[in-house]
């Protein structure tokens, strides 16, 4: 091999490597080293529904059963928050997205980060304790549709358990960091992955799994703690008819169907929202989109398509049935009912009720009775055109006449597959009685593709990526970006009314705390991690992150003093998808860190450094019709990692850089498979090298397109 070439493999590897494929090491603010040894962490069911009697401990996912991530903190409140500062921060090893709520138990830190791994930090210190790498194999990512994220950890009896990407729970000693047991919770045959936090529920540890734009089935299990053996499964969506039914229930679903939908597999993936009420003893689950997500593919002659898009209420002990509701029945927009899902007791109509809250994707505000899925209210929390609001006879959505994007050319729909709302969780803080959602306006144009054939890489939409691409026109390009906004909403569950708003310039904002402090906390995608004042939204402080941050933050005690903790770090599928719609905050360094923050912190970050690549492609050659078979190739192939219409949004390589547009290296790459280990697979099984060059053709025209706008 030629020197050069060497040079541009070496230029490639470090591209994957700088977008946060694994880069060697660990490092802290301070040098700290591993050493000491974490505690036994004896979280069990008692303590997480005691948790308000040990307000210090954050001991699950959402602090306490009910996930309302609203803590009774208040040393730090709205009167003394100008004086939080920087405690410490904790440098991680990867530059991928960070979505992790961390849990802070007796004392001890414990969270994942991207590709799947948990550190333990002191909570007081950040000094690292313990690291576990399930050492993911890098080429799984092709099978992620948002990342190679993880949301967290569950503690429960001494031990941290955690999903990999590659579909294993793995149970891990709280002291030690070392694995207790192992178990594969999918068929690798299919192409699921994990992302979501494990739940624990009456010694059982509660796992769904994500692949429904990848062509999987549906199901959350429950596996033993103690042995990781399989307790029960419950599938969301029906299988092969002409083979038994895992459950009476399923067989009713399988009549909502149509079609031979089990050969796409028909998504519905639990892979976020799953929860727990202790008096009530039910577990409520939220199912995700349909695969495809054009129904007329999956299920041609119609139907609701039952479970998808629904929240499911299971008992913890069997898995059994108890009801549903269908938030968006025959789901074609992927509106997902995945998002977080809040318990509580509010009062409506004079009499306080025990009540589910919920603001899925679709754009509605849903107030469900938790015992029997009653639906009391449904009001839409943002800007929507699919529906005019909710038949409260019926419980289905009123749809507009574009809602099934009828036609050749479609008008966009609002929300699109971002969501209105996404997996950022939201709070409810029962002082105020209010629920802090982190909305964003994103619009989609969804049209059908004439001829569906499922792809073995790639997502399997059944949709038009080249007709959903942002437009180069640059007035339209202006108007659309324009329009895509986040906020900051303040809405009340009882009158479905917003009581104040903050803007963001951009979507793909942070998840919420609230505290009762009268504080409300978020990061952005610009950068900053901020507070609010919780009853009015007035802005008291922020402190800059260097890098967009989308997890939710925290809050705990350790020997009485109150800090907050977020974990930072750009990704997740809008950063990977939307190109410069992800942008829309400004290009920044893709760090990936713990913030802890303090009252008298006096700790500051080091500068950050963004390395600012030039554009100096090759001359376009390649005929219009050259660059149009491209495009559409580039949409369906490349465009879920490098971003819409080659602009990446700033989490892997920008092709348009790429030291290997006229070299040969390309086809080694997207053909012979050479950075398979940072990712990038072989495309050879789906790609000609003629496609492959078709592709190159488009990326180049696109990189002299981007050039002559910057003179």
């Amino acid at each position: 091999m030629s020197q050069r070439k060497l040079s541009m493999v070496a230029i490639a590897l470090a591209l994957a490597v700088g977008a946060g494929y694994a880069a060697p090491g660990l490092h802290h603010a301070d040098g700290a080293k591993p050493g000491a040894t974490a505690q036994r962490a004896g979280v069990n069911g008692a303590r997480i529904r005691n948790a308000d009697q040990e307000p210090g401990n954050w001991m699950s996912h959402g602090r306490t059963y009910s996930e309302q991530r609203f803590s009774p903190l208040k040393q730090i409140n709205d009167r003394n928050i100008g004086g939080l500062g920087l405690a410490w921060y904790y440098d991680l090893d990867t530059r991928r997205g960070q979505e992790a709520t961390p849990l802070v138990v007796d004392g001890v830190m414990y969270f994942t980060t991207a590709w799947s791994k948990v550190v333990a930090l002191e909570a007081a210190s950040g000094k690292r304790l313990w690291a576990y790498d399930p050492k993911v194999p890098p080429e799984w990512a092709i099978n992620a549709c948002c990342d190679v994220v993880n949301r967290g950890v569950a503690i429960w009896d001494g031990k941290v358990f955690v999903g990999t990407l590659d579909g294993r729970l793995v149970a891990l000693d709280a002291a030690t960091g070392k694995p207790v047991w192992e178990t594969l919770t999918i068929d690798r045959k299919f192409r699921y992955t994990i992302t979501g936090a494990p739940r624990v529920v009456k010694g059982k540890v509660l796992i769904g799994n994500g692949g429904a734009e990848m062509g999987v089935r549906g199901y959350v299990s429950a596996y033993d703690a103690e042995t990781g053996k399989l307790v029960w499964r419950f599938y969301t969506v029906p299988g092969d008819p002409s083979k038994p039914f895992e459950s009476s229930i399923l067989e009713k679903a399988a009549k909502t169907w149509s079609g031979e939908w089990w050969k796409y597999g028909g998504g519905g993936t639990v892979w976020d929202s799953i929860v727990y009420d202790p008096d009530l003893d039910l577990l409520y689950i939220g199912v995700g989109n349909g695969s495809p997500w054009d129904r007329r593919v999956r299920s041609p002659q119609g139907g609701d398509n039952l479970f998808l898009a629904s929240i499911v209420a299971l008992k913890p002990d069997t898995g059994e049935y108890v009801w549903h509701y269908q938030e968006s029945p025959g789901d074609s927009w992927d509106y997902t009912s995945s998002q977080q899902i809040i318990v509580a007791d509010i009062p409506i109509g004079g009499q306080v009720r025990k009540v589910l809250l919920h603001a899925p994707k679709n754009g509605f505000f849903y107030v469900l009775d938790r015992k029997s899925g009653e639906l009391i209210s449904a009001t839409p929390y943002t800007n929507i055109n699919w529906a005019t609001g909710v038949d409260m006879k019926t419980g289905r959505p009123i749809e507009t006449p574009i809602a099934r994007y009828p036609g050749s050319d479609p008008a966009p729909i609002i929300p699109g597959p971002g969501g209105a709302h996404n997996w950022q969780p939201m709070s409810y803080s029962p002082l105020t009685g209010l629920v802090y959602i982190p909305e964003q306006d994103t619009g989609f144009k969804y049209k059908a593709v004439e001829h569906f054939e499922p792809k073995s890489l790639g997502f399997n939409t059944a949709t038009d990526a080249v007709a959903a691409g942002l437009p180069q026109d640059p007035n339209i390009k202006k108007a659309i970006l324009a329009s895509v906004k986040g906020h900051l909403v303040a809405w009340d569950p009882v009158r479905q009314k917003q009581v104040w708003e903050v803007e963001r310039p951009a979507a793909w904002n942070g998840g919420i705390l609230t505290t009762a402090g009268n504080l409300v906390f978020q990061g952005t995608a610009g950068g900053n991690f901020e507070a609010y004042r919780a009853d009015t939204g007035e802005k008291l402080w922020s402190a800059p992150a260097q890098t967009g941050v989308m997890a939710g933050p925290m809050t705990y005690t350790v020997k009485g003093e109150q800090y907050v903790a977020v974990l930072a770090g750009w990704g997740g599928a809008l950063p990977l998808i939307a190109g410069e719609v992800a942008l829309k905050s400004g290009k920044m360094p893709n760090l990936g860190r713990m913030l802890v923050f303090k009252l008298g912190g006096k700790a500051s970050l080091p500068p950050a450094h963004m390395e600012q690549p030039v554009l100096h492609p090759p001359a376009s050659t390649a005929t219009p019709a050259t660059i149009h078979k491209g495009e559409q190739l580039f949409q369906s192939y490349c465009s879920n990692c490098h971003g819409d219409v080659a602009v990446s949004g700033g989490v892997l390589p920008d092709l348009r850089y790429s030291g290997m547009l006229d070299d040969e290296m390309w086809y080694g790459i997207v053909l012979g498979g050479m950075l398979k280990q940072a990712g990038m697979v072989s495309f050879a099984k789906e790609l000609s090298r003629e496609d492959a060059e078709t592709i190159r053709a488009y990326v180049i025209f696109r990189a002299n397109q981007s050039l002559a706008e910057t003179k």
